[in-house]
């Protein structure tokens, strides 16, 4: 593994960390803490995040390893990975378009066509349109090929049938990327296609879920007679599985990202608690700090891919899994550090309640982009070289 830039790469990431210093204000040592508080106007969020996207956008920063006639820098993927470290260190907001940019974006550079990609792209980058996921189903989660919503040709358009779910950020989307069956008689595979649809769409009905931590971050979506154009279609007819594959490998990478919570925000805790001699929490924060380690240590190979011009392979599942058990780690410790204080939330509990928040949020990352049982039967099958799973 490489663990220092090369020459070019920290010239490229006193570049960004430079116009990033122009044009943003560092974090505080709290800020990393913030993203779990709730109430948080989601209006305001999403305003700010078109503003800081139209920002990077004007100055040449959005879309870094983008091709520069679609918006982009034309960069490589180390370069993309480096400036994505730089801006988590500043109090920006972007995560309205982690779909579009981390997903549908490089969906639609590799499988788009060029009508397409002039359509979609630049409008993403410069923070006009956001755009959401419809693919999980009640009955298709982890066995995602086995969606039943249906699409069938009518002429000019395909009209689609049936009900979505976790659908994060529908409630505000402009466009979303969906799977529908349109052969039945096909294996469940080879019978999927991949529509872009607007969500403005008669038809599409978008209810928001409340979770356990008390936002409504996700939504179900049902269709009802949704008209999409045929020109809509990414990919080829029934060849959307291997289109979906492009997005869910770009999914996993950007859930796997380490947490931005910190040992010395633990141990800052446990200070203002008073259980800095408690032997078994002084042992858990030890822990923590080793994982973080470890976390730390499985970037580093992901990164040494990249700036060595490989695509990461199933270091995306093993970054993935780790930082799941990570959060839930983490979500025990602070718990267990408060005492009964953890059974507080909001303004009633120590630091306004954002430790309740972190230890509720674990279970989405756990979830979304593939659950733990999945990432590790990717391992088990694509890195050990395991019998694949018995089908039922």
């Amino acid at each position: 593994m490489d663990f220092d830039d090369t020459p070019e790469e920290a010239a490229f990431r006193a570049e960004a960390r430079a116009w990033l210093e122009r044009h943003a204000t560092p974090k505080s040592g709290n800020d990393a803490l913030g993203r779990f508080l709730r109430g948080v106007d989601e209006d305001v969020h999403v305003r700010k995040c078109r503003e800081w996207q139209r920002t990077l956008y004007d100055g040449g920063w959005a879309g870094v390893t983008w091709p520069k006639e679609y918006g982009g820098r034309g960069g490589t993927p180390i370069q993309g990975a480096i400036f994505n470290q730089e801006q988590a260190k500043f109090d920006v907001s972007t995560g309205a378009f982690a779909v579009g940019i981390g997903m549908v974006g490089p969906t639609l550079i590799a499988h788009g066509t060029d009508a397409q990609k002039q359509r979609y792209l630049d409008p993403m980058l410069r923070g006009d349109e956001i755009w959401c996921q419809l693919f999980s189903e009640p009955g298709a989660g982890s066995d995602l090929a086995g969606l039943q919503t249906k699409a069938i040709r009518d002429g000019g358009e395909w009209v689609v049938n049936g009900q979505k779910v976790w659908n994060s950020g529908a409630h505000y989307s402009d466009w979303g990327i969906l799977l529908a069956r349109t052969s039945a008689d096909k294996p469940k595979h080879d019978g999927i296609t991949y529509f872009v649809v607007d969500m403005r769409t008669p038809g599409i009905d978008v209810r928001p879920l409340t979770q356990i931590n008390g936002a409504a971050h996700f939504n179900e979506v049902f269709l009802t007679d949704v008209r999409i154009p045929v020109e809509n279609v990414i990919g080829e007819i029934d060849g959307g599985w291997g289109v979906a594959r492009t997005t869910l490998a770009n999914e996993r990478t950007l859930i796997g990202g380490i947490s931005s919570i910190g040992t010395a925000d633990i141990a800052r805790l446990a200070r203002e608690c008073g259980r800095t001699a408690d032997p078994v929490i002084r042992q858990g924060i030890a822990d923590v700090h080793i994982h973080y380690e470890v976390l730390r240590y499985l970037g580093f190979r992901t990164f040494t891919a990249l700036s060595q011009g490989r695509m990461p392979g199933p270091e995306a599942s093993v970054m993935k899994l780790a930082v799941s058990a990570q959060q839930s780690r983490v979500g025990d410790l602070v718990m267990a550090i408060e005492g009964a204080s953890g059974m507080l939330i909001d303004d009633d509990a120590p630091a306004r309640g954002v430790w309740q928040q972190a230890f509720l949020t674990q279970w989405s990352s756990k979830i979304g982009g593939g659950t733990d049982q999945i990432q590790r039967n990717v391992m088990g099958e694509r890195v050990l070289g395991l019998p694949r799973e018995p089908k039922a």
